[in-house]
């Protein structure tokens, strides 16, 4: 039992893990595509909240994911 348990904690660490790549690249896309948000166009003000809630949802997924591989691993 404790071999499922751990092979789920290892997938879902793996899964967190490139959702947290992807937000992350995400980020540093939408600063490069807006020039560091400083050339947002009318009607643009989405980018100012990805730049709040992507970096957000990619530290909290790369968390989740280092406690997953980290307590699979045990």
């Amino acid at each position: 039992m404790s071999k499922s348990i751990s092979a789920a904690r290892s997938i879902a660490g793996i899964i967190l893990a490139l959702i947290g790549a992807f937000f992350i690249f995400y980020t540093a896309r939408l600063l490069y595509v807006t020039s560091g948000l400083r050339a947002i166009r009318v009607g643009g003000q989405g980018a100012y909240i990805g730049a709040i809630v992507f970096p957000l949802v990619a530290l909290l997924c790369t968390w989740g994911a280092w406690r997953c591989l980290r307590r699979a691993g045990k």
